[in-house]
């Protein structure tokens, strides 16, 4: 596979604090690659290791076929381009002055092109409203529209859709996934808001106390995150030789409760246990959502609101 950014046992420590713990991931060229962790597990500190604002303790990396330990790796770096924490824009200029200002700071000698991407983030109407005033969601549209300047091929974010509101969301999503379909751009978001990832990623990686827990597909998740019944019954183990002499695929969570992971008719059921002299108390059918998946894997609490530090 074609990955526009590997990295192999990559460390980050701050004194005693080791902030990465040999990280290891893959990000295929054209994905959508959600980097899932809680506040504080590693994610910002890992983009500012890519993006060359900070050096690994240990490990490297190879971005866009150059590894960090070569001299070129500054050239793969004119590749990728990123909006770490917060969009950085003068905020006294107007939307189109400030992407003229990174074309010149590019060397980029002609404005071409801009009036195309002010359309494509949605900013074009702006005029000479100066982008202090914008709302957030614009300064976020206006964040990645600086850093498209340059045509990456590879394009981090960092929380873009952290403090907006449900409009504001939806046009970073379309946005992002516009950029992925339509220009081919491979995108890595950093999200803690893991039902709006769930929209767009194609890939996912997990990440927890600075260590890579698990990187999957957005199918092979799917599968795992699959539509189950809940059943609660009289006796667990009659209930299990049921769903065995049936080759009925389920797992036992109590000595009374049990998830179903395939489609089965209520009525056939409570009738095959009834016939094993197990009563089906109750039943419900639930969906295990990729914010569950995520605490079951790391065995956590939960996720926070908040930027990452």
């Amino acid at each position: 596979m074609d990955y526009v950014l590997t990295t192999n046992a990559v460390s980050k420590k701050y004194r005693k604090t080791k902030a990465l713990d040999g990280v290891t991931m893959h990000i295929p060229r054209g994905a959508i690659y959600g980097f899932v962790g809680r506040n504080g597990a590693g994610k910002t500190t890992l983009i500012r290791v890519i993006c060359g604002l900070q050096d690994p303790s240990d490990g490297d990396y190879t971005l866009c076929g150059i590894n960090s330990a070569s001299g070129d790796i500054a050239s793969a770096r004119r590749k990728m381009s990123a909006v770490v924490e917060k969009p950085a824009f003068y905020s006294n200029m107007t939307a189109k002055q400030n992407l003229e200002m990174q074309y010149t700071l590019l060397g980029i000698p002609s404005y071409d092109g801009i009036d195309d991407l002010l359309k494509l983030v949605g900013l074009a109407d702006t005029g000479d409203k100066k982008a202090k005033n914008f709302s957030l969601g614009m300064k976020q549209r206006l964040g990645i529209a600086i850093a498209l300047c340059g045509q990456p091929d590879f394009l981090i974010l960092d929380e873009p859709t952290n403090g907006l509101d449900p409009q504001g969301i939806i046009e970073i999503r379309e946005l992002l996934l516009k950029l992925n379909r339509e220009r081919q751009i491979t995108v890595l978001i950093s999200s803690h808001i893991l039902d709006e990832l769930a929209r767009l990623a194609t890939h996912y990686g997990f990440i927890e106390k600075g260590k890579i827990v698990q990187e999957i597909s957005a199918q092979e998740l799917e599968a795992k995150c699959r539509k189950y019944q809940h059943v609660k019954v009289s006796d667990i183990k009659r209930f299990s030789q049921v769903m065995e002499e049936q080759n009925i695929d389920y797992e036992i969570l109590s000595d009374s409760e049990a998830n179903i992971y395939q489609h089965i008719h209520i009525r056939h059921l409570s009738d095959a246990l009834a016939a094993a002299d197990c009563e089906l108390m109750s039943v419900s059918e639930q969906e295990e959502s990729l914010e569950n998946y995520f605490i079951n894997l790391i065995g956590g609490a939960g996720t926070e609101g908040g930027a990452e530090k």
